[in-house]
């Protein structure tokens, strides 16, 4: 039952986020529902058991389906019955924003960007559980790391059960075809100067094999920030600098980064509409055998890798363990979290500790188990040395850390270096780069940091920010009207006023 107190925070909130734009970006489908089943007693089993829906994304070919086993396994273990919303990654946010400004939420509701404006106006306005006195009795949250928790506190206090995940081996950095090295006997590239001249050579030297330079040098998916990262050695937004934040939008490797980009896109070494792309759309271009760098996760790749081994066994996709520059190795952390879940204030008290005893099982070692590699002798079996090996079951029931893992998350140093079915020799190879990654990382220093004029102000400028950096790269506009745009910044008052509020709360906390 949705209280009233909740569908006027939601209605008074959300009026600037329901745009057109936004409605029509989310009608389009994309959920798909497993609704609890119908029991063979008449119902009497329902009584006997918590029923909670749940609102999140997946990255699997195809959704979890009512009547998977390990969504069986999960309900019964924990005597639940569980509607979980699948939902595409694509326009997530803009989905998340419509469920969040109805009011009609699930019992627990994902949001994928911590600094959601709507999400922190309405945790300001009571729409969603203080967890803070309740989580000490969970023992598995309890084993998150601190850092995590504190940096997804709000005002000091817990609203948010953090969607756990490893501070390195996360997206951030090119991934690149191996093979097509070794046949042109390149090198790995160590900088943006040996990137483009692999470009070059991917464009111009036929690596696939097939007679036709049909190649796609880089696939951007959907995010070309990693370039601004190397040239600022910063990870995001923000860097500190002298004991001081510094907006990166200023600096002049955004300025580089977007000339170098637009060189590339100029010499046609990306897709021209990779702009309006979708992460699916992208991912399997991606599998057509045909990008030579895509910039992914460690694990993620894989989706894409075990297509193309079906066809060309020797494909090998590598992940690079830092790209440098001027300013040094750079391979970029992560917060240790990967969006946030949320309880709306009205689902009762009693059902709210029910959702934290179901979180805090898939934070067991055993929950964890079933979550990402599902059930023993099904949809794994184990080696001498431990190692689960994924069966065709697994696959067939959408077993995976990007499905059921989603949800049911425990911290593990090396979640983003396996994905299920990738042999042991990679899993090997995936975590020394992990480790090798952790030795040139940089941190983001603002996560967990608001400003309360960006909150209200951010997603304009970042729209007209990020439009305008795409109209650069695709050469739609000249390199110096990113010039006049950050002159208009640093003369404007309501900018300028939230990058002295986060060095205000920068301050604050490092007091």
């Amino acid at each position: 039952m949705v209280t009233k107190k909740s569908k006027s925070i939601a209605a008074t909130t959300a009026v600037t986020l329901l745009a057109t734009a936004v409605l029509t970006a989310c009608s389009g489908g994309g959920v798909t529902t497993s609704a609890p089943p119908k029991s063979a007693d008449g119902g009497k089993a329902a009584e006997k058991t918590e029923t909670i829906s749940i609102i999140t994304e997946f990255n699997t070919p195809e959704a979890p389906g009512p009547d998977n086993p390990v969504l069986k396994e999960f309900e019964k273990r924990t005597n639940t019955k569980l509607n979980i919303m699948w939902t595409s990654p694509n326009s997530y946010g803009d989905k998340i924003n419509l469920v969040l400004a109805s009011g009609e939420m699930p019992d627990l509701v994902k949001v994928l960007d911590f600094n959601n404006s709507l999400m922190r106006q309405m945790i300001q306005q009571g729409a969603f559980w203080d967890l803070t006195p309740y989580l000490k009795d969970y023992p598995h949250l309890m084993e998150y790391p601190k850092e995590v928790w504190d940096k997804t506190k709000i005002n000091g206090k817990n609203f948010l059960i953090p969607s756990v995940r490893p501070l390195h081996g996360g997206p951030g950095l090119p991934i690149i075809r191996k093979d097509w090295l070794d046949k042109l006997n390149l090198k790995v590239p160590e900088t943006l100067d040996d990137l483009y001249n692999v470009m070059k050579a991917f464009a111009e030297q036929d690596p696939d094999g097939n007679g036709k330079k049909d190649t796609i040098p880089l696939l951007p998916r959907n995010d070309l920030s990693w370039v601004e990262g190397v040239l600022n050695h910063a990870n995001g937004k923000w860097k500190e600098q002298d004991g001081k934040l510094i907006d990166t939008t200023f600096e002049p490797g955004t300025r580089e980064a977007l000339l170098w980009l637009n060189k590339i896109f100029k010499e046609g070494f990306m897709p021209a509409d990779y702009a309006l792309m979708k992460e699916t759309q992208s991912e399997d271009l991606a599998k057509t055998g045909t990008v030579g760098i895509y910039p992914n996760t460690i694990e993620a790749i894989w989706r894409v890798q075990a297509e193309l081994i079906k066809t060309n066994p020797a494909a090998n996709f590598l992940p690079l363990s830092y790209v440098s520059s001027p300013a040094g190795k750079y391979a970029p952390s992560t917060p240790g979290f990967s969006g946030v879940y949320m309880i709306p204030k009205s689902v009762p008290e009693s059902k709210m500790k029910k959702i934290l005893s179901l979180m805090d099982y898939g934070a067991s070692e055993e929950g964890f188990e079933l979550a990402c590699y599902g059930l023993p002798n099904v949809h794994f079996t184990t080696d001498k040395d431990g190692f689960k090996m994924a069966t065709d079951q697994a696959f067939k029931d959408s077993v995976s850390q990007s499905s059921f893992g989603k949800i049911f998350e425990r911290y593990d140093k090396y979640l983003w270096a396996y994905r299920t079915g990738m042999p042991k020799e990679l899993f090997e190879r995936n975590k020394k780069i992990v480790d090798e990654r952790s030795q040139y990382t940089v941190s983001d220093p603002s996560v967990g940091l608001i400003s309360e004029t960006w909150l209200k102000a951010g997603p304009d400028f970042t729209k007209k920010i990020n439009d305008l950096k795409t109209k650069i790269i695709m050469g739609q506009e000249p390199i110096d009207s990113w010039d006049s745009m950050v002159a208009k910044l640093k003369a404007d008052a309501t900018y300028m006023k939230s990058i002295d509020e986060m060095n205000q709360a920068y301050q604050a906390v490092k007091k």
